[in-house]
């Protein structure tokens, strides 16, 4: 992605939403209303790698961002480097 912002924004929706399918009976509710309520035995299998990818996209996002912010600001004293 060539924006920042968008894997910035991207990475925090998706930790978000599976944080709140993890720690939330939302997604056991939204299975058992569908009649998939047999795989919510799975739901940690994949919920919380899910939750660790996430939250390390969301660090990789912020560090390429800070880093991508502190190359392409102007130098405020004008001298060249």
């Amino acid at each position: 992605m060539a924006n920042p912002n968008t894997l910035v924004r991207a990475s925090v929706i998706g930790t978000v939403l599976v944080a709140l399918c993890c720690f939330t009976p939302i997604l056991v509710i939204l299975l058992g209303v569908v009649g998939l309520s047999a795989l919510t035995g799975y739901l940690d299998y994949v919920l919380l790698p899910a939750l660790a990818v996430f939250i390390g996209l969301t660090i990789y996002a912020v560090r390429r961002k800070q880093k991508m912010d502190a190359c392409c600001t102007p130098n405020p004293s004008g001298d060249q480097k």
